[in-house]
């Protein structure tokens, strides 16, 4: 949950660490810290609150060094204070350590420590491991690395960790477990950090490290080993998104940027995957024709935002391919007995790769024998690495914490996997797969079109303000939709937001309505089973206990008893939801400004949610 970030090399050390905890930020804003590579004692800085704290602290006072680690972090043990930000030291001041993650084991080291003489001065469990790498130095005759490599063993949970020593301090250790972290290799210097948008803008050199990876950096060179000592050999790979794709591009916060970025994210998942004969490639999959006769269900994993998109996943993919699909909460999925097996297929979807839930949902998954298939927009990341296949995104790096382009992509790739098993199980002919596809490639403009006349409904939330409470109604494809909104809502505004399937309105949820109630419905683009005419019905009950229904429907739709309509493009029912979310995210981010809140970072949450 936490941003880190190493560099050594040939410039000022400051400089490329504090543009990288910047570009970090959404992973962890509770505070922010550094320690710089000075001889004989660190210098240490660290300040509770965002970065501009820290750097207002910093001030002119900051000492000559090229090489340092920074963190911005996500509380977890120990409250959001100076003393529990991070980098943590040992008592002698010479060693300094940062961490994303969770030490389990840490109140049993920590009580080792203290009765070896060790003062602590916090409460944090990351603290145990300077004091632990300390003494591990020392009895390794001041090999830091040999020394992160037996603390490695020792120690349980997930987690990163960078640590420098100020005898040698061009020298920063890492390690991983469960936890990312990646090196860039630049021109005389090199970089260690949580996410590559730290060190965009100096290298787009980059190379993966597996589990249980320690590696040494200096100025001039990396070395990689297991933690017996063996030597990994790298493996390099080229980042494919440049530094302004991390900027806000003149956009007053991220998320709306990324709102805006959705029709070309779109278009981009889609490219190349039909082909001349009308088949979707998908080469990334790795299962024969035969294999996918033979699957006799699918099992999609995923948390928060990314669960909504394995919901629509279930409807496309029964409808077209005609297979079983189950769609699990990921941090529930291995507290019961799942039925799974080797003609299960997993698709586990998460934005990051990292996503600790998820990853430990997909472990359990493939050790009963599962495939298991990676949704991802993060190259090279965990989950991708573990799976035995993975359909990237394309999405392009996304900085707010909420995520839109991350969710909409997903969707598409989903939407492709379902399109692939319709036409390999041989259920839809290469002729009817075209005309999917050609629906699909009419999106990105139709999001277009819905995002150039959004400004009347960013007028129309402001009015709303004041709200306590807002609820969402959907049916059918709608339902995740509605669920999506809510969530986004809760994010970003602050506030009570409720998300439910139109039916069920009746059976509890409509106590909810008094007088001047916002209800946000998404009304069907079906009439199969007369869905359109059965949230119409939902609308005029809500509309009777006095509700204010905002209607989302599309330009041919017939509404009635609405007090407000935002109207979007003509789709099939499948593909409505990609329609239908913009205007939601687009209304919970005119909420949250109106309301005052930070948008690109809302309080309590971080991007990559990295422990569970």
């Amino acid at each position: 949950m936490c941003g880190i970030v190493g560099y050594t090399g040939k410039q000022s050390a400051i400089t490329p660490l504090i543009e990288g905890l910047r570009r970090l930020e959404y992973r962890g804003y509770d505070s922010a810290g550094i320690a710089l590579g000075t001889p004989n004692k660190l210098f240490i800085e660290k300040r509770a609150g965002k970065l501009a704290n820290l750097e207002a602290e910093l001030g002119v006072k900051i000492p000559t060094a090229q090489s340092g680690i920074g963190h911005t972090r996500w509380a977890t043990h120990g409250g959001p204070t100076d003393r529990n930000a991070h980098p943590h030291v040992d008592n002698e001041g010479k060693l300094a350590v940062i961490h994303n993650g969770i030490i389990e084991n840490y109140t049993q080291l920590r009580t080792e420590l203290e009765s070896r003489g060790h003062k602590f001065e916090s409460e944090t469990d990351t603290e145990s491991v300077a004091h632990l790498l300390s003494d591990l130095r020392k009895s390794h005759k001041g090999d830091l690395s040999a020394a992160m490599r037996e603390a490695a063993k020792y120690l349980r949970g997930s987690f990163t960790l960078l640590a420098i020593h100020s005898d040698a301090p061009t020298i920063i250790v890492g390690v991983r477990r469960n936890s990312p972290l990646v090196v860039g290799l630049g021109d005389g210097e090199n970089f260690m950090a949580s996410d590559v948008a730290a060190f965009i803008d100096y290298t787009k050199r980059a190379v993966e490290l597996g589990q249980d990876h320690v590696v040494t950096m200096t100025p001039s060179a990396i070395s990689i080993t297991d933690l017996e000592g063996n030597a990994v050999v790298p493996k390099e790979y080229e980042i494919t998104w440049d530094a302004s794709a991390a900027q806000k591009g003149g956009f007053s916060h991220f998320m709306l940027k990324e709102i805006f970025e959705q029709p070309k994210a779109v278009a981009d998942t889609l490219v190349g995957r039909l082909d001349e004969n009308n088949h979707i490639v998908l080469d990334e999959l790795h299962l024969s024709k035969q294999e996918i006769q033979n699957l006799k269900k699918i099992v999609v994993l995923a948390c928060g935002t990314a669960y909504h998109a394995g919901m629509l996943a279930k409807y496309a993919i029964e409808k077209w391919a005609k297979i079983t699909v189950e769609v699990e909460l990921a941090s529930e999925f291995r507290y019961r007995d799942p039925l799974i097996d080797s003609q299960t297929l997993v698709i586990a979807i998460s934005q990051s790769g990292e996503t600790m839930d998820t990853l430990m949902a997909l472990r359990h998954a493939k050790s009963a024998g599962a495939r298991i298939l990676a949704v991802c927009n993060t190259n090279s990341s965990t989950i991708p690495r573990e799976s035995d296949a993975v359909l990237y995104t394309h999405a392009g790096p996304e900085i707010a914490v909420a995520s839109t382009k991350a969710f909409l992509t997903q969707v598409i790739a989903v939407y492709l996997i379902g399109l692939h098993l319709a036409q390999e199980r041989v259920v839809l002919t290469g002729v009817q797969v075209k005309e999917i596809f050609n629906e699909l490639l009419e999106l990105p403009s139709k999001i277009e079109q819905i995002l150039e006349t959004v400004e009347p409904l960013r007028e129309l939330t402001r009015g709303f303000a004041q709200s306590t409470s807002v609820l969402f109604l959907g049916r059918n494809v709608g339902f995740p939709v509605a669920l999506e909104g809510a969530l986004k809502l809760k994010e970003l505004a602050y506030m009570h937001a409720e998300g439910f399937a139109g039916g069920e309105l009746k059976h509890g949820p409509i106590a909810l309505i008094e007088e001047g109630t916002p209800v946000i419905a998404i009304l069907p683009a079906s009439h199969e089973h007369g869905l359109d005419e059965k949230m119409l019905s939902n609308i005029q009950e809500v509309k009777a206990r006095g509700a204010l229904v905002i209607v989302i429907a599309q330009e041919s739709a017939v509404v009635t008893g609405a007090t407000h309509i935002i109207r979007i493009p003509d789709a099939p029912s499948l593909l409505q939801p990609v329609l239908a979310t913009v205007p939601l995210q687009v209304f919970a981010y005119e909420m949250a400004v109106a309301r005052g809140n930070d948008v690109d970072q809302p309080r309590n949450l971080a991007k990559s949610v990295t422990v569970e």
